[in-house]
């Protein structure tokens, strides 16, 4: 049964007139009395008996008054239900974060996000796989660089700022290259992401963008192998900050051509549509004020000073 007949049959019962029903719910009386024809029509009873001067309701139509009221009080609760869900922070937020930066940066934090709001449950996948979000049941993804799912609605959370780096043992060996160009001669640890293809090394120059050909015996698809193999002494490394900020500190690792800054990427966060829960909304809000307060990469010191 369509819910907009019943809800007129219920007024027109209540006003005792067809006509006064149909104002009250915006619609003449004309349609009022063709829809309510109607209703009696697929319904194969009459609801109301008819006079001059008023209409009484035949069995039937006490019979639908009673179970119909139920029913729109009961889409009503369920409405209200919903709507008060959308506003309140509960339910299960099912959350994918890159495996690297997701334990340094992401994890931490989460015990005090779930502090904050005590009728939500986390579920995480720290994988480095692009999975797509809506059918992989995912409410949201934190994600490194460049985006892929053109259908995904992403906001940029915090720079993905990058650096050159290798060991002082390698450094040593080889000797640091003092242009671009002399990157060629040295070897280069590669990145290759999830499609198999290289990730590029491209750097902010007075002429643009500039992309020397790099190459070298190692390439992985994993961080933290190219972390390892650059502390090592395996060759020069391009590395997000957040990820060997620690070891340039402490001169495990040491800058290499520091006065020619890769391109900067990002670090967003996506959701599959742009209308999102008050448990996906409240989550991305979050990690906006830490990374503000904390950018990922920057020592605590700098951050403090606002630097």
């Amino acid at each position: 049964m369509d819910h907009d007949d019943l809800l007129l049959f219920l007024r027109v019962l209540d006003a005792g007139s067809i006509s006064l029903a149909g104002r009250q719910l915006g619609v003449s009386a004309a349609v009022a009395s063709q829809r309510l024809k109607r209703l009696e029509a697929r319904l194969g009873v009459r609801l109301f008996h008819r006079t001059t001067r008023k209409l009484e309701p035949t069995a039937e139509g006490t019979w639908l008054a009673e179970r119909g009221r139920a029913s729109i009080e009961e889409l009503a609760r369920v409405t209200e239900a919903l709507g008060r869900t959308s506003r309140e922070i509960s339910g299960t937020l099912r959350l994918s974060v890159p495996e690297s930066f997701g334990r340094q940066h992401i994890s931490p934090l989460l015990p005090r996000f779930l502090e904050q709001h005590p009728r939500l449950a986390l579920s995480v996948q720290f994988s480095d796989q692009v999975a797509p979000l809506v059918s992989s049941g995912l409410d949201l993804a934190v994600r490194i660089g460049t985006l892929q799912d053109s259908s995904a609605v992403a906001q940029r959370l915090a720079t993905d700022r990058r650096v050159l780096c290798a060991s002082s043992a390698y450094l040593r060996r080889r000797g640091a290259p003092r242009t671009l160009d002399e990157l060629e001669q040295h070897e280069c640890l590669l990145l290759r992401g999830g499609s198999g293809l290289q990730f590029p090394w491209r750097f902010v120059t007075a002429a643009g963008v500039s992309q020397p050909r790099v190459s070298g015996r190692f390439e992985t698809n994993l961080g933290e192998a190219l972390r390892d193999a650059a502390l090592a002494g395996l060759g020069i490394a391009l590395h997000s900050t957040w990820h060997v900020c620690d070891d340039l500190q402490a001169g495990r690792l040491q800058l290499v051509l520091p006065d020619v800054p890769p391109v900067d990427g990002g670090i967003y966060a996506v959701a599959p549509e742009r209308r999102k829960p008050a448990r996906v909304r409240a989550f991305i809000e979050f990690l906006e004020a830490r990374f503000r307060e904390q950018p990922p990469g920057e020592p605590h010191d700098r951050a403090s000073n606002g630097r």
